[in-house]
Formats: C-alpha cells, structure tokens, sequence
C-alpha cells in the first residue's frame, strides 16, 4: 500500500491499494465543507489531490494566487511578527532592568507590570522557539514527527498564552480596583495576583497535557484537537479576553464620569483628547482586540485575524514596554537624573585623573619638590653653593 505522506499542507494516512482516501481542508484554511480526496495506485504511488487545494480549500478560481504565492505570503508575514516579537523581547528586558534597578519603581503597580512584562518575553521565547523545532527544516515529515522536544515546545508555547492573558486580565482587575477602591492592601492583593497569573495557566496546562497524553497522544500536538482538549485551552483564554473587555468598557465608563465632573474646569475638546488618549492607552494593555476574533472559528477571517493577532499581537510587547515604561514621565526624570549623575561622577574621575598628571609634570611642581628637599637636608644645601660658586 502507500505509506503515510506530509504532502507540505496535509498529513495523509496509510492506505491500501486503490483505496480512495477523504480528509477535509487544513484548518488554517477559510471554512469550506469541500473535501480533498487522493487515491492510493497499483504502483505504489498517491495520485495529485482532486480537487486541488485552489479549488477545495477556499482559493478563488480566478485569482492568480497560487500554492507558491501563499507560501511566499506567509513567509512575509513570518518576518513581519519574528521582528514584532525580537522587538518586544528587547524593549521588554530593557524595561524590567529599569524597573528592577531603581528602588523608586518598587511598587505594586510596576510589580504587576513587570509580570506582565515577563509573560510577553515568555511568548515570544515560545514562538521563536516552535517555529525552531517544527518547522526549521521544510524537509520535516510532519506525519512521522512526534518527538518529547516537539510537543514540549507546543506545551511550553500554549502555556505562554495562557499565561499572558491571565496577567492582562490582572492588569485590568488592578486598575478596575485602584478606581473603585481609595485603599488597597498592596501586600494583600500583589501575592494573590501572582498566585493566579502563574498558578492558574499552570493549572490549566497540567490539565491539558495529561488530557492530551490519554485522549490524542497524535503527532507535535499541534494537529486539530477534539472538543474537550481544544476547549481546556480556549476556554480559559476567551473567558479573560471577555472580562477585560467589560473591564476595559468599564473603565472608560468612570473616566467619562471623570471628566465630566470636571468639565468646569476646561473645555469640551481638552476632555475629549485625554479621554481618547486613555482609551489608546488601556488597549493594549486590557488585549481589547483579541475580542475581535475571540468567539469567532479560527478559520474565520483568516487574513485580517493574522494581521491583528500576529502582526499587531507581535508589537503589543513594544508598545506596552513604550506606553508604561520609556514614555513615562517619572521614569524619563529618573534615568535623566542618573544620566546627569554618570556625567558628572566620569567628569570628577577625569579632573581628578588631569590634575594629578598636571601637578606631576609642572616645572614649578618640580622647583616646589627641590625647596622641600633643601629644607630637609642643610648637606645638600651647601653641596649645591659650593657646586654653584666652583663653576662659576
């Protein structure tokens, strides 16, 4: 018969002589009922897909896009999110130095943000490093594959997500408490938020892989789940994209409240701009545009879910880092401060190091260094007259 075959798009089972074989469309593709059919031959060889991937899968016929456009497009757009993410992964770490290194930003509200900060950096570690093990080698027989470093590196990416958006629901709780509440307990509530920002995707993730080893133990893990083990995974996600955005609808709510008590104290376009500069600001930090796509198929609107979930969703590290940490006000007066302070400390090192050489090799330094050295010895006093009167 004819052995299992990775065909680049499609794993195709086993199959006897002249046995037809039926699979639907790959899930990346847009959501058609169409089936691709392949027919195992007498020689031992599988027949070309009928109909082809073009036609069944979602492709217009009359589009000039073939197999080798798309794989040129999605390579574009493998570059687009690789930079998004090396560009979050920088300016995050960055930004945790900061907050780590001056004692003035210990607090609960940039501990939280530097947990945050953490789950981006484990995302995109986790990208870079699925995209390493799966799909480095094109060459890859995807149906053969079903490694402990493949399906830990799919473990290790869902777990990122998991993790990332329970600290987005956490950044959202705390601001939702900071405006509701005029005391918090900071040492109450920030032990609670990391137990449940790293505790609950843990949770999660042991119940999924033990799910996944007794129920489809099947190829990296990363292959179309069934309802109970997809459901382990997005449930919890679509749960926290849901309460941050009523979090996030909210928050805008008692900003309005805000600024309209405040009316008489400036005009209608003043409050108008801060509330639109408030309002940019919590989305990326609530993930307000994950509830675009959220409770839509993952093959709906499959172009404009990568541009906002991977392009956008790449740089939401960045712009979180920016927005919190590099645009802040009181972080700029501190490193300023610190900047001035480097300054100043090499400026005092440099005069110290140019006054020392100066006064070494001063002639009058050098005369000051013969008085002292006559007053201390009367002999060598005498000794220099009678060499001075004998050469006159």
């Amino acid at each position: 018969g004819c052995a299992r075959d990775w065909d680049g798009l499609t794993c195709w089972p086993r199959a006897t002589f002249g046995e037809v074989v039926k699979i639907p469309c790959p899930r990346f593709f847009e959501e058609f009922t169409s089936f691709l059919q392949r027919n195992c031959t007498q020689e031992e060889y599988w027949s070309e897909p009928f109909p082809p991937y073009t036609i069944a899968c979602g492709f217009d016929e009359g589009s000039s896009k073939g197999p080798e456009d798309q794989k040129s497009y999605y390579s574009a757009f493998w570059r687009v999110y690789t930079a998004g993410y090396a560009a979050s992964v920088t300016s995050l770490i960055t930004a945790l130095i900061v907050f780590a290194a001056f004692r003035k930003f210990h607090c609960t509200r940039n501990y939280i943000h530097m947990h945050l900060f953490v789950s981006f950096i484990l995302r995109a570690v986790a990208v870079f490093t699925k995209d390493a093990v799966l799909f480095a080698d094109e060459t890859m027989d995807h149906c053969l594959m079903s490694t402990v470093a493949c399906k830990a590196a799919v473990a290790f990416f869902q777990f990122s997500i998991l993790a990332n958006f329970f600290w987005l629901l956490i950044e959202g709780i705390y601001l939702q408490t900071l405006l509701l509440l005029t005391f918090v307990s900071n040492k109450k509530f920030v032990w609670w938020f990391i137990f449940t920002g790293w505790g609950a995707p843990t949770a999660v993730m042991f119940a999924w892989v033990l799910t996944r080893i007794h129920q489809q133990n099947t190829g990296c893990w990363d292959d179309d789940e069934n309802g109970v083990v997809l459901w382990i995974i997005k449930g919890p996600i679509l749960l926290t994209v849901l309460i941050n955005f009523i979090i996030f609808v909210n928050v805008i709510r008692i900003l309005v409240h805000k600024l309209k008590s405040q009316e008489g104290g400036g005009s209608h376009s003043s409050h108008f701009v801060r509330l639109a500069k408030s309002t940019l600001l919590l989305i990326p930090l609530f993930g307000v545009h994950y509830i675009v796509f959220a409770f839509f198929p993952e093959s709906t609107g499959l172009e404009a879910r990568l541009y906002i979930e991977l392009g956008l969703g790449s740089f939401q590290g960045f712009v979180v880092a920016l927005l919190y940490c590099f645009s802040n006000a009181e972080v700029q007066t501190e490193l300023k401060k610190q900047l001035c302070k480097w300054q100043y400390q090499e400026y005092l090192t440099f005069s110290h190091k140019h006054g020392a050489l100066s006064r070494e090799t001063s002639p009058v330094n050098y005369v000051t260094q013969l008085s002292l050295l006559d007053r201390i010895s009367p002999k060598r006093r005498t000794s220099v007259l009678q060499d001075g009167v004998t050469t006159v």
